[in-house]
């Protein structure tokens, strides 16, 4: 293997806000000269820059697991990201979060782990570990640990809550950020939770929310995820505050994964009119300063991690280079796939049609209305409806005509009494879906038409120990994600083709949201108002109490 390569090319230095045609030589793995050709001048070369960073992502969203998210992500020029393992941990614990770290250093990839730090992320649902702050400080002080991940109790924060505190003061001391997740937090609130030493929030869905969190020196993560989608409401704020800002995906499913990346919000945020260098600052260069990453940044000394782009508005990713090491060209991966031996815990049992059944004696309503959760699109906030329910018999059924679907939350890791209610804006004219990526605490959450269709598509997860199912009367699909019930132990692009197929199927029963799985996985989160179903029961999401 050769040591040395000789790249010429447009070379964007981001920091100087210049491109020059230049040559670079790569040696052991290094930049070791940049000699600049032609001063201020381009040529018909591709551009040189510094590789992409999500700057906060749930790996397991994706389905696949962290090598495989590398063979998909460094086609679109990624070359890092700063990954929180909540998901796994929430399902394994610590054991999780080490199967993430040794997956990870398996490929050529720039993984940055976080310490999850709301594990389980409420006390109202049933989770399959727990990580106190004892734990939390024992993953602190691994090399492979780099920062505290989203604390999403920011009611704990504000209140001091001892347990809370004690994360955040672990990662204080050994010098390593502290991610926020604090959606609607303003004002005073919002300062509190800041003041903590919180330095970071991927929530924001509104400018003026992110403009407040700006005002107290908080840095915000721009979102564009499979399901939440903040990038139109906040990508004006690169104008005015480039050195505070950053993209993510937060969770992105395989399908959206194999179609682009960070690469893609570059694309829309230069085709907006905001200045190329801004938006190549937070795709490239702040993330590496906040997170104090070893990731290069196109400088002499640094290591080799950049991209070669076919120009600066589209940004289509020709070369991928991490550590001096090709591993993407012309839209393929070079990365190879690697074996992996599943973790689970899983211990859910075959369920009946009579365990999903709601009767009227068994709900309070209130002026004849039933408390109903309105799923909205792009979003992972809901609103809080009243409606009156369609009864047959002393029972409480899904009113298909007016889109209010039953949806069920069935506990994963010991048998329980079924969590049952209702949501609208699913959409479905028949059959149901049901997954066991139920957001945080992945027990399995399933909605639909009928009881029959609903019992079928829990029963197929229950069947492969964790999926993504779909069903009506005359056919069924699943997508099994034997790792830890959220990832699949596959190739990352057969897993993608096998997600594209479920979700047309998914959309073919009239479902209108862009993506009706990504959308269920979060109506299990208690910590995004307002009103959600754990385990446990109905949950609202303000006053921070079941319904």
């Amino acid at each position: 293997m050769r040591n040395k390569l000789s790249i010429p090319a447009n070379y964007v230095s981001i920091k100087n806000k210049t491109i020059n045609t230049a040559e670079l030589l790569i040696q052991n793995g290094k930049i070791f000269s940049i000699k600049i050709i032609s001063q201020n001048e381009t040529s018909s070369l591709p551009y040189i820059l510094p590789g992409f960073i999500d700057s906060h992502v749930h790996i397991e969203s994706s389905m696949v697991v962290p090598s495989e998210f590398a063979r998909l992500a460094v086609v679109h020029g990624t070359v890092a990201t700063v990954s929180d393992p909540h998901e796994i941990a929430n399902v394994c614990g610590i054991k999780g979060v080490e199967f993430m770290i040794e997956n990870s250093k398996r490929v050529n990839f720039k993984f940055y782990f976080g310490a999850p730090s709301c594990v389980p992320a409420t006390n109202f649902e049933t989770t399959g570990a727990t990580l106190n702050a004892e734990n939390v400080l024992h993953l602190l002080q691994k090399p492979e640990i780099h920062y505290l991940s989203e604390m999403m109790n920011f009611p704990g924060v504000l209140k001091k809550d001892e347990e809370v505190m004690k994360k955040i003061e672990a990662a204080k001391k050994l010098n390593k950020p502290v991610d926020g997740h604090a959606p609607g937090l303003r004002g005073e609130e919002a300062k509190k939770y800041i003041e903590a030493g919180i330095l970071t929030d991927h929530e924001c869905f509104t400018k003026e929310e992110a403009l407040d969190k700006l005002r107290y020196e908080m840095k915000i993560i721009i979102r564009e995820g499979s399901a939440a989608k903040n990038f139109e409401a906040l990508v004006d704020l690169l104008n005015d505050y480039p050195d505070k800002i950053m993209f993510c995906s937060d969770d992105k499913h395989p399908d959206s994964l194999v179609e682009g990346h960070i690469n893609k919000l570059c694309e829309r945020a230069v085709a907006k009119g905001i200045d190329v260098f801004k938006v190549l600052q937070a795709a490239c260069i702040n993330p590496v300063h906040h997170y104090k990453l070893n990731v290069g940044l196109l400088n002499e000394g640094d290591a080799a991690d950049f991209v070669l782009v076919n120009d600066l508005k589209e940004f289509k990713v020709y070369q991928t280079f991490i550590n001096g090491k090709l591993v993407a060209e012309n839209g393929k991966s070079l990365i190879k796939s690697v074996h992996i031996e599943p973790i689970n815990n899983f211990s859910a049992k075959e369920i009946s049609e009579n365990n999903l059944k709601v009767f009227t004696n068994s709900v309070t309503l209130i002026n004849n209305k039933l408390p109903v959760i309105e799923a909205l699109d792009g979003q992972l906030i809901t609103n809080k409806m009243y409606v009156h329910p369609l009864i047959r018999k002393k029972e409480i059924i899904s009113d298909i005509e007016n889109d209010i679907l039953k949806i069920v939350v069935v506990n994963r890791y010991k048998t329980a009494p079924v969590a049952k209610a209702f949501i609208k804006n699913l959409g479905f004219k028949k059959g149901a879906i049901a997954s066991s990526v139920a957001h945080d605490s992945h027990n399995i959450v399933a909605a639909g038409c009928d009881d029959k269709s609903i019992a079928k598509a829990i029963n197929l997860i229950i069947q492969y120990k964790g999926g993504i199912s779909c069903v009506d009367e005359k056919s069924e699909k699943i997508v099994t994600l034997p790792v830890a019930g959220l990832m699949s132990d596959e190739d990352g692009y057969k897993i993608a083709n096998a997600y594209s197929e479920i979700d047309k199927m998914a959309k073919s029963f009239g479902s209108r949201l862009s993506a009706p799985f990504m959308t269920l996985s979060f109506m299990a989160l208690l910590v995004i108002p307002h009103i959600k179903l754990s385990d446990k029961g109905l949950f609202d999401g303000d006053s921070f109490l079941f319904i």
